[in-house]
C-alpha cells in the first residue's frame, strides 16, 4: 500500500467496480462519466483490467476521451473477466493479492463504483490500510443511483455502536457526480502531500 503520490495534483486514480453492469442504467452512465472526466483532466485510470461490465464501460470511456488506462489482472482471470485488449498498459499478475498491491502502488487515490464482493473487498482493504496509517491516499464512493446509501448507513451504525471512530468513518467520502468526487479527492490529496512535506521539513 505504499507508493509516493505524484506531486500536489492527482496523477493516477484507482477505480474499483463491478464486472457486471447491474440492473440500473445509471451505473454504466456513472462509470462512463467518471472515465471520461478522469481522462479529460489528464488523470490516469488504474482498474482491474476487464472489458466487460462497469469495468469495460469505465475503460472504454476513458480511452475514447484520450486517457491513459492501466489494467491489472491476475493470469487466472484473463479469460473469465475477458481482459481488455485496447488498454494503454495491461499488467498481468499472479494473484489477487498482487493485483490489489500493484493497483494501490500505481495510484494517488481510490474510487469505488457499484460492484459486488470483489469491489467491496478492494474498497475495504484500502480503507483498513488508511485506518492503520499505512497510507494517506484519499478514498471515495461514486454513489450512482443511491447504490452506496445502505453501506453508508451501516458505517454510521458502526460509529453509533462503538466499532468505528468518527475520524475513521470520515476516511470514506461520498459524492454523486464525478466532478464533485474528484474535487474531494484533490482537496484531501493536497492536504496529505502538504502534511508530508511539512513533516519532512521539520525532520
Amino acid at each position: 500500500m505504499s507508493g509516493a503520490p505524484g506531486g500536489t495534483a492527482l496523477q493516477s486514480v484507482c477505480v474499483f467496480c463491478g464486472s457486471s453492469v447491474g440492473r440500473h442504467p445509471e451505473y454504466a452512465v456513472a462509470a462512463r462519466r467518471l472515465g471520461a472526466v478522469l481522462a479529460l483532466r489528464g488523470v490516469r485510470v488504474v482498474y482491474g483490467g476487464g472489458r466487460v461490465g462497469l469495468m469495460g464501460a469505465l475503460a472504454d470511456a476513458a480511452l475514447e476521451s484520450g486517457g491513459n488506462v492501466v489494467g491489472v489482472i491476475p493470469e487466472a482471470l484473463r479469460t473469465s473477466e475477458l481482459a481488455h485488449d485496447r488498454l494503454s498498459d495491461l499488467r498481468v499478475v499472479s494473484s489477487m493479492h498482487e493485483r490489489k498491491a500493484l493497483m494501490a502502488e500505481l495510484s494517488d487515490a481510490f474510487v469505488a463504483l457499484p460492484g459486488g464482493y470483489g469491489t467491496l473487498d478492494e474498497l475495504f482493504e484500502v480503507v483498513t490500510c488508511a485506518q492503520l496509517g499505512i497510507h494517506r491516499k484519499p478514498i471515495a464512493l461514486l454513489d450512482a443511483a443511491g447504490y452506496f446509501e445502505p453501506l453508508a448507513a451501516m458505517l454510521d451504525r458502526a460509529v453509533e455502536e462503538g466499532f468505528l471512530s468518527p475520524e475513521h468513518r470520515a476516511l470514506i467520502m461520498c459524492a454523486n457526480t464525478p466532478e464533485a468526487l474528484l474535487g474531494c479527492l484533490q482537496t484531501h490529496h493536497q492536504a496529505a502531500v502538504a502534511e508530508r512535506q511539512a513533516a519532512g521539513e521539520a525532520g
